[in-house]
């Protein structure tokens, strides 16, 4: 595991999620445990994003929230689902929201596949309306890859 910690403003969101994945590949270096990097991973994207609440899959960064969520449930479900990234730029309009944290505002979700199979999702919160864009949505499939090809190492051994 190689990391140092970074600053990002995201004035530049592309250069700097490359920058972030490039520090995400040194926290998943040497390491094949599914949780331990799902963990890195939402702990460094909780530390890097500005203005965002709660980031992670099972394992997360934020408040307490809620455990399972069923296929087709509020924006999580609904992007497991539909197997495509989803930006929602007001919780409140999307029908069937869960809300966890009374807070957010704006969710982006991105699934996690693996062989075409779905194994969870990355589940992003902002107190801020319209805090989430397609270059976002961009950004943050790059780092869901590095995670999955962190833990396709693991199974392939």
């Amino acid at each position: 595991m190689s990391y140092s910690a970074q600053r990002y403003d995201f004035r530049d969101k592309p250069g700097d999620y490359a920058r972030l994945a490039q520090d995400l590949s040194g926290l998943l270096a040497g390491e094949s445990d599914r949780i331990a990097n799902a963990a890195n991973t939402a702990a460094l994207i909780f530390a890097a994003l500005p203005a965002i609440n709660w980031a992670g899959f099972g394992p997360f960064q934020g408040k307490p929230a809620c455990v399972r969520i069923g296929l087709g449930q509020g924006v999580c479900g609904a992007a497991a689902v539909q197997r495509r990234t989803l930006v929602v730029p007001d919780v409140q309009k999307f029908p069937g929201h869960i809300t966890c944290d009374a807070a957010s505002r704006a969710e982006i979700v991105v699934p996690l596949l693996e062989a075409g199979t779905l194994i969870g999702v990355l589940d992003i919160d902002s107190p801020v309306a319209g805090r989430f864009d397609e270059a976002d949505g961009r950004g943050l499939e790059a780092l869901a890859a590095l995670l999955m090809s962190a833990s396709a190492v693991r199974t392939a051994r």
